[in-house]
């Protein structure tokens, strides 16, 4: 949980003893918070309203401003921006950065072991507070600051609010968008700059909207819903443009599936993706997080670049053939499609409740997988929770129970796994020409390792119905 216990007056570290950007890996995240917050009890809040000659803003543009001390910007404008948070992979102050390994971990790679080394003494040095350390890798469970993946750790460990500037080193970062926060990735050389300025110049990037508004049927995940959209505007669609989701649908996601749909902004070339904060976001951070925070929102009359309307209800399962995440097909489509083998898992489809999902099909096939699936949790939460919540409607079992029945491999350590390739020891990893069907976020050619693999992404509904056939496959044959 995030404290309120913020130190203040912190002298930057980076010189000391020469450690530079360029000793950290990208393995490992850096989060770094705002010390200027003032210690008070938690507020939830909403900003005062607009002044008659200001002009209706977007979300983006609102937290820009407040950011950058100006009273209203728009886009195109050029700011320094107060950064709240800076996660990093390769590290203003001792207790605010965080620091978690998750990239290449469990693997007998030299060099990999040897970056996380480096981190652990770097921050033994510098006395980081918040390092989720690994030593033992020969088990996660003897860790037990260790977390996993970084964007589903940083939103359980209390660390994403709505209307504050999270920055971070790694594409995926923008999944925090899914708070009501402007959540975008940044190059190193930026980063080492907001480590010792505490702010960095961006451009306001002007705001597509997507309303999506129907009953979200039984069959549908939000991967499908952001398959959709990445199919609609092209991996390029959105560069440099602020991706917002609004609309009765989006209402309606719990948290965890807004992160989803949040999190592959990035992949329509977003620079951020966004989901207004309403009373699910403060149900799930009030027992994470005794920091305040003011959310921002859209005026009803912002303009935005383009709106994009899409009804809900009249969808289909998708998937994104090879090699592009915006190579969209239905499901059905594709059932003549063989494969080789399922991966679940990744900060797209590693959560609590993509397992849920999976486990759901499976209790309703009551038949063994066809595949290889692979299992890999996002974090050791997630891992904890697939062997101690009871999946709905099957009298009690886990998750893991359910896998086992299914025939699936045992879950695997938490971590990112094979959805960036990694070490050819790396589980799961594809090290032979294989067709994959993946709840992850990018196909491109390697991505998961052989560079001739060919991986169709998927909700965990499709991934699990795939797994059972041994063919691309619409969960709408086991889900009705």
């Amino acid at each position: 949980m995030a404290s309120s216990a913020v130190a203040s007056n912190i002298t930057p570290f980076i010189n000391q003893k020469d450690v530079g950007l360029s000793a950290f890996s990208s393995q490992s995240c850096f989060l770094i918070q705002n010390s200027r917050r003032r210690i008070s009890k938690k507020i939830v809040s909403v900003m005062a309203p607009q002044q008659s000659e200001r002009k209706p803003s977007t979300t983006g543009s609102k937290i820009f401003a407040r950011a950058s001390e100006k009273p209203q910007l728009g886009p195109g404008e050029n700011v320094w921006v107060n950064v709240d948070i800076l996660m990093t992979h390769d590290v203003w102050g001792r207790e605010k950065i965080v620091i978690i390994p998750e990239h290449y971990i469990f693997t007998s790679d030299e060099r990999a072991n040897r970056n996380v080394d480096i981190l652990r003494d770097f921050c033994t040095e510098q006395n980081i507070k918040y390092f989720y350390d690994i030593k033992d890798l020969s088990n996660f469970k003897a860790n037990p600051d260790y977390k996993g993946v970084c964007h589903v750790a940083l939103a359980q460990e209390g660390h994403c609010r709505p209307g504050e500037v999270l920055l971070g080193t790694d594409s995926h970062t923008c999944t925090a968008g899914a708070f009501g926060q402007f959540a975008t990735g940044i190059g190193i050389t930026d980063a080492g700059f907001v480590l010792g300025a505490g702010k960095i110049l961006l451009k306001v990037p002007p705001t597509l909207r997507f309303v999506m508004d129907g009953e979200m049927p039984n069959y549908l995940l939000a991967k499908d819903l952001i398959l959709q959209i990445i199919g609609e505007v092209s991996v390029s669609g959105a560069t440099y443009k602020s991706m917002e989701f609004v609309g009765s649908t989006v209402e309606s996601l719990t948290m965890e599936e807004r992160m989803t749909l949040c999190n592959m902004a990035i992949e329509a070339g977003g620079k951020n993706g966004i989901v207004p904060a309403d009373s699910t976001t403060h149900k799930y951070l009030a027992d994470k997080t005794s920091l305040p925070y003011e959310p921002v929102y859209s005026d009803d009359k912002a303009r935005f670049l383009s709106e994009y309307r899409f009804d809900v209800s009249k969808l289909e399962p998708l998937v994104a053939k090879p090699h592009s995440p915006d190579n969209r097909a239905l499901a059905r489509e594709c059932k003549d499609v063989k494969i080789d083998r399922v991966y679940i898992g990744s900060c797209t489809g590693g959560k609590t409740e993509d397992f849920l999902a999976a486990a759901e099909v499976f209790l309703a096939s009551g038949k063994k997988v066809k595949v290889p699936t692979f299992l890999v949790p996002a974090t050791q939460k997630v891992w904890m929770d697939l062997y101690s919540l009871p999946v709905p409607g099957s009298g009690g079992k886990t998750c893991s129970q359910i896998f086992e029945e299914a025939g699936c491999d045992t879950p695997a350590s938490p971590s990112c796994g094979a959805c960036l390739g990694g070490p050819r020891d790396t589980y799961a990893r594809m090290n032979e020409a294989q067709v994959c069907v993946s709840t992850t976020n990018r196909n491109f050619p390697g991505r998961m390792g052989h560079k001739e693999g060919q991986i169709y992404l998927a909700s965990p509904y499709t991934a699990a119905a795939s797994a059972l056939t041994g063919f691309v496959t619409d969960p709408r044959e086991f889900l009705q």
